[in-house]
């Protein structure tokens, strides 16, 4: 057996799924579907259980996946400790984000890395910020980039991006012909709302200070499924300024500032304290505060 096979085992383990875990690998099923039959006849041993259309992992599977996840670990750390003798960025990074920072904060950042460090791997876990602070507190991710302020003493936060809210609509709305909205001509347009986190909580409280009722549509789990929704005119919504400015170019989507009212977003490069971080995780962190870091500005509420 090899690395390649263990952590392509560890990805169908990790998604109960042979084909999720062929687009994590950038793979075809089949090739993916192979390389387990191979593990499992070195090992002599079904690792896996295909049976009723579900993907579970047997009972030599959970044991087998322990050790796979501490050789790849071992592995990462030998990698890591050879380089830091030879005091060149080397190794790989493992970096959590939500959806929308992957998509509109950090390629500039990873594309500048990649450029000065191209001998380092750089892996991405796409997490909402619950379950990137839970992947940092296990180490399964190296830093995370979430939305401030973080309360947890156990973690060091390093401010790299500031935002704000603004109000979207599609092009011809009535609210897309005003230079600024207030909460208030909000409340008569169909709203859409994220699901869960603190910008929801933060919107819902805007209004509330107002005594004002949304017209709440649809509760989505996705800032780039809120924005098609939008665009299509379901609805009007709310979303960081970064997100929406290649649609705003684009002329998809109409960008509007509150009036009465500024929900700050700020987002942060987030670790443990007790980690040693790697020259290539130090000089990713650096790379992004020299990009993305913004002058502080007083705003009277931060957001998630």
């Amino acid at each position: 057996m090899d690395f390649d096979q263990l952590e392509t085992f560890l990805e169908v383990a990790r998604h109960t799924s042979f084909s999720r875990a062929a687009e994590k690998r950038f793979r075809t099923q089949p090739a993916i579907s192979s390389q387990i039959r191979a593990l499992e006849e070195e090992i002599g041993a079904r690792l896996f259980d295909r049976s009723g259309g579900k993907v579970a992992l047997t009972g030599a599977g959970k044991v087998f996946q322990q050790y796979a996840e501490h050789i790849l670990d071992a592995r990462k750390t030998m990698l890591t400790t050879v380089a830091e003798m030879e005091r060149v960025p080397r190794g790989e990074i493992v970096v959590g984000a939500n959806e929308g920072t992957c998509l509109h904060i950090l390629p500039e950042v990873f594309a500048e890395f990649k450029k000065l460090y191209p001998n380092v791997g750089v892996q991405i876990s796409r997490l909402e910020r619950a379950k990137i602070l839970e992947s940092i507190i296990e180490n399964s991710v190296d830093f995370g980039v979430v939305s401030a302020p973080v309360d947890d003493k156990r973690l060091t936060v390093v401010n790299i991006h500031r935002d704000e809210l603004v109000i979207i609509a599609p092009p011809g709305h009535p609210l897309s012909l005003k230079p600024q909205a207030s909460i208030a001509d909000v409340v008569p347009f169909p709203l859409l709302l994220p699901k869960l986190g603190r910008t929801r909580d933060s919107i819902e409280n805007l209004f509330e200070e107002r005594r004002l009722k949304p017209r709440i549509a649809m509760e989505l789990d996705s800032s780039e499924l809120l924005k098609r929704f939008v665009a299509a005119d379901v609805g009007i919504g709310f979303i960081a300024r970064s997100n929406v400015m290649e649609d705003v170019k684009a002329g998809v989507l109409a960008a509007i500032p509150m009036a009465d009212g500024s929900l700050r977003r700020d987002l942060a490069l987030v670790f443990r304290k007790d980690k040693a971080l790697s020259r290539a995780a130090l000089a990713f962190m650096e790379i992004a505060v020299k990009i993305k870091h913004a002058p502080l500005a007083a705003a009277p509420q931060t957001v998630g």
